[in-house]
């Protein structure tokens, strides 16, 4: 049996595990609190008669698709792909033979909080591990951001990819990548201050906007990638199908062969 390593984070009421007021709401009601509900289906049943009183343990969640370890659509990034050829896949469209594969660990932990990693870079750290990428690798970048997830300041933690290293990436036939960093792309403070001196629209959200040019699936808040080997494994990341959706989440999983 192989070693299942859960990548996924928790849907909780954390307030740093995204930007002031896009964190996920969970509301939790008791077995006690939902006795009476329970016995409002059944006429002249009393809470007292359930065993312990109790009723039901359920949450109501207000969330967005963008919450939690979730899967982005090329529909996310933009309305067509294939350089306007085609319509961008929704998340409901994803094929899912793309999101049960072999999968490549990038430790990009190095870098400092809002490097853009290059193509170059990718060069050498698939030299460094010693692997070739595949068409359909599912590649996961480990930055520094998983180590401070839901922690203040995670939102503008970790290093990002870029036009180019995506495209280097997607020309080569990946089709599913990862961060444990809340965005692909550079944390949005530090391409501010990029665009602050040097207001060039070609720098904004350029890691997403390359699936204009070809479509990709990407995974964002990752955990415990450092619990990888840098490849050999396996990832299963199926997302929630949502109708027309921009994204879906996903209990992302790696398999690890003894």
């Amino acid at each position: 049996m192989p070693q299942f390593i859960d990548l996924s984070v928790s849907i909780d009421n954390n307030e740093h595990s995204d930007h002031p007021g896009g964190s996920p709401k969970v509301t939790y009601r008791n077995h006690a609190e939902t006795a009476n509900g329970l016995a409002h289906f059944f006429p002249g049943l009393q809470a007292s008669d359930l065993p312990d009183g109790e009723g039901w343990a359920v949450e109501t969640i207000t969330l967005s698709t963008h919450n939690g370890t979730h899967m982005d659509a090329p529909w996310h990034f933009h309305s067509t792909t294939n350089h306007g050829a085609d319509p961008a896949p929704s998340i409901d469209e994803t094929p899912l033979d793309y999101c049960f594969r072999p999968g490549v660990r990038l430790d990009f932990r190095h870098y400092e909080d809002g490097y853009l990693v290059s193509a170059k870079d990718i060069e050498a750290e698939l030299v460094r591990i010693g692997h070739d990428l595949q068409p359909l690798d599912i590649v996961l970048v480990n930055t520094r951001a998983g180590s401070v997830y839901a922690e203040p300041g995670y939102v503008d933690a970790g290093c990002g990819m870029g036009r180019e290293a995506t495209l280097y990436l997607t020309e080569r036939g990946v089709r599913v990548v990862g961060t444990d960093a809340w965005s692909w792309d550079a944390p949005f403070n530090h391409t501010a201050k990029k665009w602050a001196k040097n207001p060039d629209p070609s720098m904004i959200w350029e890691g997403h906007k390359a699936g204009r040019e070809i479509p990709y699936w990407q995974m964002e808040k990752l955990h415990n990638l450092e619990a990888l080997p840098d490849h050999g494994f396996t990832v299963a990341c199926f997302p929630v199908k949502i109708a027309k959706a921009s994204a879906g989440w996903t209990r992302c999983v790696a398999l690890v062969n003894d």
